[in-house]
């Protein structure tokens, strides 16, 4: 949320700059993470001052420029050179002086001594587009004649830098959305530090009655949905622009301002938390509103002019015959405030937040009301907002406030009871903190003390404090106040014994691989584990029908607990492809979440869901790039099952007796399993397909490996090491080109080879293939090199062809193998 610094000091008064700004309210919870200076004109306006045209001639040398003398009042008149149609003598004018910058969009234009036509120039006088105040080019400015010469344009036209405090409101913290709020926070802080402050809200004392006519009436239908409705009515109102200081005011926090009815509901959203709704009370039919639900189906045009197919679970604001407004999520499209309303009715209500959060999602909007609603908001505050918005609406659009406040409130919330300890308070903060200190802090912080014992107090939480409601939430917001830093650490040790239990191991070999991947080059990535249902339309290896559903999702890219770690990361690769980083390496450890009814067992309700945590891999781009010492090479399937490979030897895993062999997942193209030699799928890995690379807007080809950790953990606890002499007979190799189907892998052969001899063959090693002319069609040719070594002799040439023999004749019986 967007705090503007000038806007938090209207009500409270303190002696700190924006950065002191920003710290104080990261102590307090409220974290800051950047401040941005924002210039209501760009540049400032300086360098740009006041002048007084005392000379004006004609330029010999031209038919539209004119010699003037300007007086700046600094030092003498300067001699400017202007080419404006209506300069004359006598006039008060804007003067950028040499030096100026002066801003045309984001071109900058630098105001220099100058000679046009032989005179020379020393300064501009401007007009209102060339300094960012207006858009008429058609002369210069001229001023008031009681405008003191000299004086800075930006103080004429109450020009204010401004800083925007750009603050993350946890979900738990709705009071903190809004300037009100932070300053109450901050206010808080200011106290507890000892610094001078001054905090005051703005004042509804002037509020009254000005016509006791009857006006809109309210009727409540659904008082769960709608816990309190409150609504006023303006007679008379004028709509038109909004004064600059609240068009400033919005601006500076990223709002478009509108007119100066709706901008008052969004500048007192922003000021208090409280979303309000201005109608046209013309088309309020029947001078009525009713607060309830509509007939399943029901049509509603929304102020985005879309037509949205209503449900009896959306509670809707209407009139007798209609519906007008989605309530506090979205306004109608007729119903709301124009340049020809002539009155209003201003709507300041509080509804169930539940009720809110579940018609925002079903229709997919979220505005800043649906935003502060869903999270709860203060019933017993919607009369004071009601006031402040009708009286800054008489002060900006005039009208008379007609008729009683119309106030529905069925069943009034009271505060939150809570009692505290100071035992409790000191055990958790782990020091003593004065309960005079205490006691200051819930004050500030509006926290009512009911009661007092020595042993502690009864407080009344408000109502807008939805989450304090626990004696340990009471004591986190002392402590926050207080100040973490302010806790010191105690000389006294106190430990206990610990041992390792598999999660830690779990986690300290994640760490070990991950730091191995790092120092290979990849980057590790988190993404969510909620994700789109549409990704898995029409995979067979992850059918949607698999899917662990949301029941209530924020949104329809966020519907389903992930069956794969594949498109979050895919989502990664295609971002940093777009913003130039073309070579990737990625890894990410997350959890993956299946539904399958065949595994429902009776009385066991979660026994269809099964949650598994893995290891995901994304390679792509080039494997070196711009290096003089080699050229350029592409990424590769084979670089990827190297890093796999890597993996399993780091976690003591034989890669040898791992079972390799082609995978018909279909988020492949094509793509292998690893399984372990009992049968436990380890993972997959492969080239992912064409189809989800183009719907991923992926044009590069990207290798994917996701890995069962659960399973690399098992199988890492078989490892034994056991120690030998180094071996003293040399190893012998042989060699042999085969001739094989194409569809023969080298896994194949390296099974069959190990089958054969089990005891001497110590590694089977690919080093060519050769597909093309001279073969036969469907053929390939393999060159595969055989490692052979006895620990107690040295093998001669007998017993080494003996062996080769054997799996030669394995090789041709099994595989159809032919030597060339």
């Amino acid at each position: 949320m967007n705090i503007s610094f000038n806007w938090l000091r209207d009500y409270l008064s303190f002696d700190m700059n924006p950065g002191e700004t920003a710290s104080a309210l990261t102590s307090t919870g409220l974290e800051t993470g950047a401040i941005e200076e924002i210039q209501t004109v760009k540049g400032g306006l300086e360098g740009l001052v006041a002048g007084e045209v005392l000379t004006c001639t004609e330029h010999p040398d031209s038919d539209h420029l004119h010699l003037t003398t300007v007086n700046i009042g600094a030092g003498e008149p300067l001699h400017i050179v202007c080419g404006a149609p209506n300069v004359a003598a006598g006039q008060k004018v804007i003067v950028a002086t040499v030096g100026t910058t002066l801003y045309d969009g984001d071109k900058e234009i630098k105001i220099k001594k100058s000679k046009i036509r032989g005179h020379e120039s020393f300064g501009m006088i401007c007009a209102e587009d060339e300094i960012g105040i207006g858009t008429d080019h058609s002369g210069i400015i001229i001023l008031p004649d009681d405008v003191p010469v000299g004086t800075p344009a930006k103080e004429y036209y109450k020009i204010e830098n401004d800083f925007v405090l750009e603050t993350d409101i946890t979900p738990n913290r709705i009071d903190g959305a809004s300037h009100i709020g932070v300053a109450r926070d901050l206010a808080a802080y200011l106290k507890q530090a000892g610094k001078r402050y001054e905090f005051k809200k703005p004042s509804v004392d002037a509020f009254h009655i000005d016509d006791p006519s009857p006006a809109i009436s309210v009727e409540v239908k659904n008082a769960e949905a709608c816990i309190r409705y409150s609504g006023v009515t303006i007679k008379g109102v004028t709509v038109k622009e909004s004064p600059d200081w609240m068009k400033n005011r919005l601006t500076a926090i990223g709002l478009r301002p509108i007119n100066n009815v709706v901008d008052i509901t969004n500048y007192v959203l922003h000021e208090l938390g409280q979303p309000l709704h201005a109608f046209d009370a013309e088309k309020i039919k029947g001078g009525k509103v009713v607060v309830g639900t509509v007939s399943e189906g029901t049509k509603f045009v929304t102020l985005d002019n879309v037509e949205r197919t209503l449900t009896n679970q959306d509670l809707m604001i209407c009139n007798v015959d209609e519906p007008m407004c989605i309530g506090g999520v979205f306004g109608g499209l007729d119903s709301g405030v124009t340049e020809n309303t002539k009155d209003v009715f201003l709507e300041s209500a509080c509804f169930n937040p539940t009720w809110i959060r579940k018609t925002a999602r079903r229709f997919g909007l979220n505005t800043d009301s649906s935003f502060r609603f869903e999270r709860g908001l203060d019933p017993n505050g919607t009369i004071y907002v009601l006031k402040r918005a009708a009286l800054l609406i008489q002060e900006l659009a005039g009208g008379k406030i007609t008729g009683e406040i119309q106030d529905v409130y069925p069943v009034k919330i009271e505060p939150f009871n809570v009692n505290i300890a100071y035992k409790k308070i000191n055990a958790l903060a782990g020091k003593e903190i004065p309960s005079d200190t205490i006691k200051s802090i819930l004050s500030s912080l509006e926290i009512e003390i009911a009661s007092e014992t020595p042993e502690g107090l009864s407080l009344r939480v408000p109502v807008y404090r939805y989450d304090v409601r626990r004696e340990v939430d009471v004591i986190e917001d002392i402590l926050r106040i207080y100040g973490y830093n302010n806790i010191e650490f105690s000389d006294h040790i106190r430990s206990t014994l610990s041992y390792q239990t598999p999660t830690d191991k779990s986690y300290k070999l994640e760490n070990l691989i991950s730091e191995q991947l790092c120092g290979a080059g990849f980057n590790e990535i988190l993404n969510n584990s909620l994700t789109r249902s549409a990704y898995y339309d029409d995979l067979s290896a992850y059918p949607a029908a698999n899917c662990v559903m949301l029941r209530n999702p924020l949104s329809a890219d966020l519907n389903v607990m992930r069956q794969t770690l594949l498109f979050g990361g895919l989502q990664s690769v295609e971002f940093n492809i777009k913003h130039k980083n073309r070579n990737i390496r990625f890894f990410e450890f997350g959890n993956c979440y299946t539904c399958n009814e065949e595994r429902r067992k009776e009385g066991e309700a979660l026994s269809v869901y099964k949650e598994d945590y893995r290891l995901g891999l994304w390679i792509s781009g080039n494997r070196t790039e711009n290096n003089w010492t080699h050229p350029n090479e592409k990424t590769s399937v084979f670089e990827l099952k190297a890093h796999i490979e890597n993996i399993m030897r780091r976690l003591g895993i034989n890669v040898e007796k791992l079972v390799w062999d082609n995978s018909d997942n279909d988020i492949y193209s094509p793509g292998m399993i690893i399984a372990t030699p009992s049968g436990h799928n380890i993972g997959t890995f492969g080239i992912v397909g064409r189809k989800i690379l183009k719907s991923m807007d992926i044009e590069n080809d990207v290798f994917f490996a996701e890995l069962s950790w659960n399973v690399l953990i098992r199988e890492s606890k078989k490892l034994r090491i056991t120690s030998g002499d180094i071996p003293k007979f040399p190893e012998a190799k042989r060699d042999l080109a085969l001739l094989i189907d194409k569809n023969v892998t080298f896994a194949d052969i390296k099974k069959i080879a190990w089958e054969s001899e089990r005891k001497l063959l110590k590694d089977v090693i690919l080093f060519d293939v050769y597909e093309g002319k001279n073969l036969t069609p469907g053929k390939k040719s393999y060159a595969v090199s055989f490692c052979l070594q006895d620990r107690e002799k040295t093998l001669n040439d007998r017993e080494i062809d003996a062996i080769m023999s054997k799996i030669q004749k394995k090789l041709e019986e099994k595989l159809g193998a032919q030597l060339r």
